[in-house]
C-alpha cells in the first residue's frame, strides 16, 4: 500500500510540474524536469526504509526501481508525445 501511495504522490508532482509549464515546448521541458526530482524523492524514500523502518538496502532497491520507474517512464512518454508536435 505504500508503494501505491509514493507512486500517486509522483504522479501528483508530475502534474504539478506540467501545471507550472504552459504551452506544449514547456510542458515537454517540465516533464523532463520531473525526472531528477522524482528521483530525489525516490531515493529519499529509499533513505526513509533503510534508516527508519530498518530495511536493507538489497530490499529496498527492487522497490525504489518500481518507485522511481513508473511515473517516470509516464513523464519520458509525455516529454516524447508533446516533443513530436
Amino acid at each position: 500500500m505504500h508503494t501505491i501511495l509514493v507512486m500517486g504522490a509522483g504522479f501528483a508532482l508530475l502534474a504539478l510540474c506540467l501545471l507550472v509549464g504552459r504551452g506544449r515546448g514547456a510542458m515537454a521541458h517540465a516533464a523532463l524536469a520531473f525526472i531528477p526530482l522524482w528521483l530525489l524523492g525516490a531515493g529519499i524514500n529509499m533513505a526513509v526504509g533503510v534508516l527508519t523502518a530498518g530495511y536493507s538496502v538489497a530490499e529496498e532497491l527492487p522497490i525504489f526501481a518500481v518507485i522511481f520507474a513508473v511515473p517516470a517512464l509516464l513523464a519520458g512518454f509525455l516529454w516524447w508525445r508533446l516533443q513530436r508536435t
